[in-house]
């Protein structure tokens, strides 16, 4: 079927402002990446999945230009020991960033091994991204995996010492980033991935990751800083028997934010937490769209996500749990929520499920509202402020999706930088 003519002139537009990496490893998945943008064509408001949120600058030839913006604070988990591999407008700096070396895993970069004819992640590059492609189309993502040279490619075959933190610097105000990583955790591995800053005017990146039988991977992301920035990031991630995987995302700023994520489980008793938490003013637009596949028996999935508006902020929570013929004592929950602390603020949300088994415990709830104001009264009554009181009932709003980040200290250094934001807001 023919594109419709908007959709197939800033498809071709879009393809024709890049440049196609050729040769290696790589080579087959980036060609058939091309191919199934050119078939689905970019998105726009008429597609089901875009309906809530503005796609036109996510898609556009050129970037729109975004404010570099310093807000005088030190760099999210600047605090912990960990190795450091810094982007700055989506090209590698190698004197910013550590040595790479570290025992239990293996670091190389996207652009060192797409050339190499032979390597690991040929089996992961572009193979977890097309498989989210069904049932919900998701072309931004395989324009990431067409034309995406550069990112890091990770091996994790032990347990790490310390976690490894992507650092994304946003330095150019016309920046137009793509960043493309792949996370192999083997059997019994575990490892802890840091992603902070906010990488460009423009930014698309994938994460494709597969965690092996018994492996453990845990994801903590902060977007922010830079209001004008404009992101849409995507998450795919494959478990097998008795893998874990656990992601919490924090987003403060940005006039827009799209974060997808697509987790498939292959293999029985795995576990994975998608959670998520961002705190809105103004012009501010933030979609986190989730889509988890339950394929195999006794598997527990959570979707936590709690959204902050003010001042004219949207949020938008889409997610979706498919639970297959088969996968009998899945374990489901899915809860997003917002608090609007005005009345020009809104939240849109469509939650779902979608069942063929008949013994499995699956829940879903979407909720949003003011603040409570018996909970406001309480603190004002024994002598705190008003603006600090509505800054601790929203911190306790959020604590449950920050509760899912299972080190302590990281997400006392989530809930120390949330508490900053609101404090500078009042």
């Amino acid at each position: 079927m023919a594109l419709p003519e908007l959709k197939q002139s800033t498809t071709e537009a879009r393809l024709a402002s890049l440049s196609l990496p050729e040769g290696g490893c790589l080579d087959a998945a980036r060609r058939a990446a091309v191919s199934r943008v050119q078939t689905m064509g970019l998105p726009d408001r008429r597609d089901e999945y875009w309906k809530y949120t503005r796609p036109d600058t996510l898609t556009s030839a050129d970037a729109p230009n975004a404010a570099v913006f310093d807000s005088g604070e030190a760099p999210m988990f600047d605090t912990f020991d960990r190795i450091r591999i810094v982007f700055v407008d989506g090209v590698f700096d190698a004197e910013a960033s550590d040595d790479l070396s570290l025992e239990g895993v293996n670091i190389e970069r996207l652009a060192e091994i797409q050339g190499k004819d032979i390597h690991w992640a040929k089996d992961i590059y572009g193979v977890l991204e097309a498989r989210g492609q069904t049932p919900v189309e998701r072309p931004l993502a395989a324009l990431n995996t067409a034309f995406a040279t550069d990112g890091v490619v990770v091996h994790v075959t032990g347990k790490p010492s310390k976690p490894i933190n992507l650092v994304y610097r946003h330095e150019t105000e016309s920046s137009d980033a793509i960043l493309h990583h792949v996370i192999k955790v083997d059997s019994g591995a575990e490892a802890t991935i840091l992603e902070n800053g906010p990488a460009a005017s423009r930014f698309n990146k994938a994460m494709e990751i597969d965690i092996a039988d018994n492996g453990t991977l845990h994801l903590v992301r902060a977007q922010g800083r830079d209001h004008e920035r404009r992101a849409a990031t995507h998450l795919f991630a494959r478990l097998g028997t008795e893998a874990v995987f656990k992601s919490f995302t924090l987003t403060v700023n940005g006039v827009l934010t799209r974060n997808e994520a697509v987790v498939e489980f292959l293999g029985d008793d795995a576990v994975a937490h998608v959670a998520g938490a961002c705190v809105g003013d103004g012009d501010f637009h933030h979609d986190d769209t989730v889509f988890v596949t339950h394929d195999a028996v006794n598997c527990e999935s959570r979707q936590v996500f709690k959204k902050v508006l003010r001042n004219g902020a949207t949020g938008v929570f889409q997610g979706k749990i498919l639970v297959k013929e088969g996968a009998q004592k899945t374990d489901g929950y899915q809860i997003s929520q917002s608090l609007l602390l005005d009345d020009d603020s809104q939240f849109l949300a469509k939650p779902e499920l979608e069942i063929y088994a008949d013994d499995v415990a699956c829940s879903h709830g979407s909720t949003s509202g003011a603040i409570d104001e018996d909970g406001l009264f309480y603190l004002r009554s024994r002598g705190v402020p008003e603006s600090e009181a509505t800054d601790l009932m929203t911190l306790a709003f959020l604590a449950e999706a920050v509760e899912e980040i299972e080190d302590d200290e990281i997400a006392a250094s989530i809930n120390d930088r949330l508490y900053g934001w609101l404090a500078r807001r009042r």
